[in-house]
């Protein structure tokens, strides 16, 4: 990076005025002069530059030089005010607060993204300004950009909402043993890896709603000569509102750092074209490829017509994609241990289907990306069936979604895992209930005992996963008596998994969505489980107070309900029952003769302790703990708060009383 003249000049200047202050040119002058005595009395070789230099490191005296000049290499400056640029920290889960010096490998190339604000968000255009400590519905921007995920602090829903967050991004080099080296522009102009950015709306009662779902193509920053460029985005809505502009976002990228030599802007377009044409021209082909497929399918038997054969679905954004691009091995490190930790996940996940403006409909059919699903925080069976199946092949399962209907007729969709020994199990995302399936055989003789079924399931028309994809060929699609062998070809019909992997495979097409990592949790479950604890202490109080009822708790009985909503929520992870001879031991112990115990669990999504305790009123067994009334009456509740990744939580409330019977 050169500077003008008059610039060059001026920090000469600034140098020598420094050097001037701290007395650093009579410490030089003194070294100098030992030095030319010692060379004299040595030798009468001339002094070499670098034995100076090396004189005066030793002494320490370039050492003070620098820590007086007081230069940082930490964190670039934003041009704007000069000061160290907001950006996300290095865990993403922890909430951004302030500006903080973060550490940059020099052999690296990073992008900075600078969101510089909002506008033209209608919908909220008449939303007043919210007072000082006013809860208010909020905007939240996420990030994620090669496996990197950042997020923005909550601002106020606006109709120009105070978006200003940057996020310092990494670029890597694709080839091995090259990740430490420093990527020139042409490298650079092939990683066509987009940055996704989804904005979040949350609402005063902590609902969550998808409002744009937009992939950024950084590469024009390469043209500019100071490495950084800026620009406004539009944001589209999703789903039936994904041709309707939702607001706009200026954003500034800046590289660092600059490249020597930049791109032209011919380049880059000519480069993007390329890769759009083709994408266009795989897509195009795996199309005729499958309506041939399809009417192939059609010819073995005219009914399959009406089975549910799914081969495309369509994104938040209104895009036509393959199913199978929606799964892919997901291994998620130490956050989820085991295949029926990750289905507990998996359920967590709050079950919404896509908004239609009206209804009337049941709701529009929206897969979505992988990442919009985890910002959002809940979605449809599709969304969490496509989750499920991606973790249970990174667990080394065979796994399948599976698309069909249930019991009462409606669409559905679930997954499938093959066993070495040829079992089959359905596995309920929603739930993680499991159905362990064994088929009916139609033509055993009629005395002959069959297996009655277990799940809830009605008809499969087609399974598939990450580079399989099957239908359901045999004569009838009940899923009762069907064969989960898909080495049979007279019972499934196979695509072909080249065509398949020519637009499924990541990095096969650029239309494909980046798939993102799971985050780990940030919130303490101790720490949430106290807090709400003590809320739902409050309201129960105040709740009494109404009915003029005095409150008094027994705080050994509460510490005692830990051991039950610890064994809950291992069952709903395992399927297996235990720890509930202890607990029932231990209250028969708490609680004295002559007295009565009364108590009444509950499982939640959500931290809300309001919503929580709204909620558990309405049962009349709750009413009556809450409400006892009695001789003795001592009162006990226990939260816990049991965290996953992405914060996902499960939350088990369990109120109690005991009272002094009388006859």
């Amino acid at each position: 990076m050169s500077l003008p003249p008059e610039k060059v000049s001026e920090l000469k200047q600034i140098i020598h005025n420094h050097l001037l202050k701290s007395g650093i040119r009579g410490k030089i002058r003194e070294v100098l002069a030992e030095n030319v005595r010692d060379d004299q009395g040595q030798s009468h070789q001339s002094l070499s530059e670098a034995d100076f230099l090396s004189a005066l490191q030793n002494r320490g005296i370039i050492d003070d030089v620098m820590k007086d000049l007081h230069f940082y290499q930490e964190a670039p400056m934003d041009a704007k005010n000069g000061s160290p640029p907001k950006h996300a920290p290095d865990f993403v889960n922890k909430e951004i607060t302030q500006p903080k010096k973060y550490n940059i490998d020099p052999s690296r190339c990073y992008l900075f993204l600078q969101v510089l604000g909002g506008k033209a968000f209608l919908e909220h255009l008449q939303e007043p300004e919210p007072l000082p400590g006013q809860v208010c519905s909020t905007f939240t921007l996420y990030i994620h950009f090669r496996n990197q995920r950042f997020h923005s602090k909550p601002v106020p829903c606006a109709c120009e909402p105070n978006l200003e967050e940057g996020f310092l991004l990494e670029i890597h080099r694709d080839g091995k043993g090259e990740s430490n080296k420093m990527a020139d522009a042409t490298a650079l102009l092939s990683v066509s890896d987009p940055v996704h950015l989804v904005l979040i709306k949350m609402d005063t009662t902590s609902e969550t709603t998808l409002v744009s779902s937009y992939f950024l193509d950084w590469r024009t920053v390469l043209s500019s000569p100071s490495g950084k460029t800026c620009f406004a985005i539009e944001l589209m809505g999703v789903g039936s509102e994904s041709k309707v502009p939702a607001g706009v976002l200026t954003v500034s990228l800046e590289l660092y750092p600059p490249l020597t030599e930049t791109l032209s802007t011919d380049i880059i377009s000519t480069q993007q074209s390329l890769e759009r044409k083709r994408t266009a021209e795989k897509e195009r082909l795996f199309l005729v490829y499958a309506k041939q497929w399809w009417r192939e399918f059609l010819e073995i038997r005219p009914s399959h017509q009406s089975k549910m054969v799914k081969i495309f679905a369509q994104d938040e954004n209104g895009v036509n994609r393959p199913v199978c691009s929606y799964v892919h091995v997901l291994r998620v490190g130490r956050l989820l241990e085991t295949p029926r930790q990750a289905a507990r996940f998996v359920s967590l996940l709050a079950h919404e289907k896509a908004p239609v403006v009206g209804g009337g409909g049941g709701g529009q059919e929206q897969w979505c990306t992988l990442m919009a699903f985890l910002c959002r925080g809940k979605g449809d069976c599709e969304d969490h069936a496509t989750l499920l199946c991606s973790l249970l092949l990174g667990f080394g399962l065979d796994a399948y979604v599976c698309v069909g209907t249930k019991a009462k007729g409606g669409t559905h969709t679930w997954v499938v895992t093959r066993g070495t020994d040829g079992s089959i199990t359905f596995w309920e995302s929603l739930t993680a209930h499991r159905y362990l399936h064994q088929a009916i055989d139609p033509e055993a003789p009629p005395l002959t005992p069959q297996p009655k079924p277990s799940s809830p399931y009605r008809t499969v028309g087609c399974v598939f996963n990450h580079q399989t994809f099957l239908a359901n060929c045999q004569p009838s699609d009940a899923v009762e008596l069907c064969v989960f062998d898909f080495q049979n070809q007279s019972c499934w019909k196979a695509m072909s998994e080249d065509a398949l992997k020519s637009v499924c495979a990541p990095g096969s097409v650029s239309s494909l969505p980046p798939q993102p990592s799971l985050c780990a949790p940030s919130l303490d479950p101790a720490a949430s489980s106290n807090q709400l604890e003590l809320e739902m202490r409050y309201l129960v109080s105040e709740h009494r107070k109404d009915l003029e009822l005095a409150t008094v708790w027994d705080d050994h009985l509460s510490y005692l309900l830990s051991s039950a909503l610890s064994a809950y929520e291992l069952e709903r992870c395992t399927g297996v029952s235990c720890g509930n001879e202890e607990f029932q031991d231990a209250v028969r112990r708490a609680v004295p003769d002559g007295h009565t115990f009364k108590g009444f669990p509950r499982h939640f999504l959500h931290r809300s302790a309001r919503r929580a305790f709204a909620t558990c009123l309405r049962s009349p067994f709750c009413q009556e703990i809450v409400s006892c009334r009695g001789d003795h009456v001592r009162l006990a509740v226990r939260a816990r708060v049991f965290v996953y990744p992405e914060n996902v939580c499960a939350v088990w409330l369990m109120f109690a009383c005991k009272y002094r019977s009388v006859l």
